[in-house]
């Protein structure tokens, strides 16, 4: 360990709890709940067994107006949930971690898609964002009963072994729905002043202190400053943490709407809350955890030591890499798998409904697949060496993991740099974090004895066959349609054609430095994630006048996923790139494009030059042509022939990193091209 972060083994009072270092999991949700004990045992117990002091489960729901169907929570509203919760504080506590579960309400923000009950808040105004979601007005029998309820479930909680219960106000739910004014109206002793508006708070966290006496340490969890949206400002969140100070063990503390909170790395650093929280100290002497993305053990020890925080709270990071505590106990700094904050986790737990990692390709499988992050089966044909072709993220993790099991394993790569597509997509305006995925790959290969990394060579066929290889891995990736075929029409466009001057592939403008004709350019988006924005913010920052037209409802609806499509297309507008959305373009030509709207009506919009972002193809023709030929490959002693990745189907780069996983873990099973069934067995 280095001396600098010895600060952050130090154990910590919470309450009557001693927290064992000070990292600490904050509660997050995983689409697991109640209804995948299993799941949720093993995906929380990883983190303790990698060294987090605490670890909490998701939000869980504390009465049945808080129904957070269809998203998926941690109910607790019986023994039934109890249980199945029980199996995770085991595991949890199996590894000498404290263990916390977040009780909640939502108030106008729970959809209670399963009761059918109709939301509650402290006035009848309609939620933000939910159309058609006006709640009840809470009367005092509401309230007294939604009291009762929280100090039930904490009761239920501490005989269930929970060590830390929470209040949980952030994120405009109840709590904080009672205390800003911009949600409580109330002309009663809940509603007007401060006082009035924090008595909610302070007597929920007053039932819940009686509920569990010393036996549970009490936190809560609160916004301290909205950042400009309607919510809480930081003076009035100081005053609310001194009222509450005397009722709470610990402050867990954030800023900011969820997508401002949880902001992904195009557009929140690491630390970004800081400004906020750092004032937290002003108004208690009790510990403060915060999250901020952190991946950088330095500034970890620099916040506890200076005061600013006590605890390190993680969710994000704590999915890439569940064993960084450990890893920064043991001086391996440049082993922690760090997080890319693209958010991958949020899209595919709220999406999905079962977290996963671009990093870490184990996370939510540790019970279904039986994978760990860090220890890895030997493989029972290990003796057979294996030649990887395509250094890109699925080829790279493929290699490395063979190798981890015992593996010889050759990584050929046709550039002269690793890492496939994100060689030029790290390179766009604000997506630099995702070269984190292919630097601590590139890294952790560079450590492997038995692994050697081939740069600068493409391998044919009979270059393969030659090799000498027993296992041949295709990883050849994919690359963007240079004739605008596109999903709309499921037919290229007619003039797109990017040996024209006018029409221009992003790999063209990112690796061959194809420059548009003219100085309007269209960039037409059918991917709707990274690709189409950030071309076109390049060429913006180049000088040249960018529209981007794209068949779907907004720009970049999948960001929306990842919490950031509001700022991705604030941040485009301020650099006054155009946007015309439900437009399927139908021709192109060097005037510009033609196409129709939503309504059929037609769209003409002049331009020099058109970017194609319609559709990545695979490049399978290594894989098809020695697939072709069973003999040459019976003749060659090539005993298995396999492909992965983008080189099967495009798509995110989360799932190609999991299809090389998935390949390596199960290469000396009867058939490795065919996955093996997962374990459902999730019912106590």
């Amino acid at each position: 360990m280095h001396a600098r972060h010895s600060v952050l083994f130090e154990p910590i009072a919470i309450g009557p709890k001693v927290l064992p270092n000070r990292f600490y999991q904050v509660p997050h949700a995983s689409g697991f709940g109640v209804a995948m004990p299993r799941s949720q045992a093993a995906f929380r117990g990883i983190k303790a067994e990698g060294g987090w002091g605490g670890v909490c489960v998701e939000y869980a729901p504390v009465s049945r107006d808080a129904d957070e169907t269809p998203a998926v929570a941690a109910d607790f509203f019986d023994e039934n949930d109890a249980a199945a919760l029980r199996l995770t504080v085991e595991a949890i506590h199996a590894h000498g971690a404290l263990a916390g579960i977040e009780l909640f309400h939502g108030g106008v923000a729970d959809a209670n898609g399963s009761s059918r009950l109709p939301s509650i808040a402290p006035s009848q105004l309609a939620h933000v964002e939910m159309p058609g979601a006006v709640p009840k007005e809470m009367t005092l029998d509401d309230i007294a009963r939604v009291q009762s309820d929280w100090a039930e479930a904490a009761r239920r909680a501490r005989d269930c072994g929970f060590d830390i219960v929470y209040v949980y106000g952030a994120h405009g739910y109840l709590l904080t729905q009672f205390f800003s004014s911009f949600f409580n109206h109330r002309r009663d002793g809940y509603g007007g002043s401060l006082e009035n508006r924090a008595r909610f708070w302070l007597e929920t966290l007053a039932a819940v202190r009686d509920a569990v006496g010393q036996d549970c340490a009490v936190a809560t969890r609160i916004g301290v400053d909205f950042r400009g949206e309607p919510g809480i400002a930081i003076d009035e969140a100081l005053e609310l943490v001194a009222l509450a100070d005397p009722l709470v063990d610990l402050f867990d503390v954030n800023t900011g709407t969820w997508p401002q909170d949880s902001g992904t790395s195009r557009y929140f650093p690491e630390g970004h809350g800081r400004p906020w929280t750092s004032q937290v100290r002003r108004a208690t002497r009790k510990p403060i955890v915060t999250v901020g993305r952190f991946n950088n053990p330095d500034l970890m020890a620099d916040l506890v030591r200076s005061g600013e925080l006590d605890i390190i709270g993680a969710a994000r990071p704590a999915i890439a890499d569940p064993f960084m505590p450990r890893k920064i106990a043991q001086g391996r700094i440049a082993d922690i798998r760090e997080c890319t904050g693209s958010n991958i986790c949020i899209l595919k737990e709220e999406v999905n409904r079962h977290v996963g990692c671009v990093q870490n390709p184990t996370a939510g499988e540790e019970f279904r697949r039986g994978w760990h992050p860090e220890v890895l089966p030997p493989s029972s044909v290990a003796d057979r060496s294996v030649l990887v072709v395509g250094g890109g993220p699925a080829g790279m993790e493929c290699a490395l993991t063979l190798g981890r099991r015992g593996h010889a394993v050759h990584l050929a790569e046709a550039s002269q740099e690793l890492g496939g597509h994100l060689r030029w997509v790290r390179r766009l305006p604000t997506l630099g974090e995702l070269g984190r995925v292919v630097d601590w790959r590139a890294t952790q290969l560079g450590k492997l004895a038995n692994v050697t990394v081939v740069r600068g060579r493409r391998l044919g066929a009979a270059e393969v066959l030659d090799y000498g290889a027993a296992i041949v891995v295709v990883a050849t990736g994919s690359s963007w349609s240079r004739d605008g075929l596109q999903p709309r029409t499921h037919e290229p466009i007619p003039g797109a054609d990017a040996a024209m001057p006018f029409v221009l592939t992003p790999e063209q403008v990112m690796l061959e430095d194809k420059r548009p004709a003219g100085r309007e350019v269209v960039v037409y988006d059918c991917e709707g994630y990274l690709v189409g924005a950030g071309v076109a913010e390049r060429l913006r920052l180049d000088g040249y006048a960018v529209t981007i037209v794209t068949p779907f409802d907004v720009v970049s609806p999948l960001s929306d996923q990842t919490l950031e499509g509001q700022f991705l297309r604030a941040h485009l507008h301020e650099l006054g790139i155009g946007m015309r959305r439900n437009v399927v373009v139908r021709s192109v030509s060097p005037a510009g494009v033609t196409g129709v709207d939503e309504l059929g009506e037609p769209v003409e919009i002049r331009a020099g030059s058109v970017v194609v972002v319609t559709q990545r193809v695979s490049d399978s023709r290594l894989w098809e042509e020695l697939s072709a030929d069973p003999a040459a490959l019976a003749d060659a002693a090539i005993a298995g022939l396999y492909r992965i990745g983008d080189a099967v189907a495009p798509r995110m780069t989360s799932e190609a990193v999991f299809d090389g996983h998935r390949l390596a873990m199960e290469i000396d099973s009867a058939n490795p091209a065919a996955a093996l069934p997962v374990d459902r067995r999730e019912q106590l």
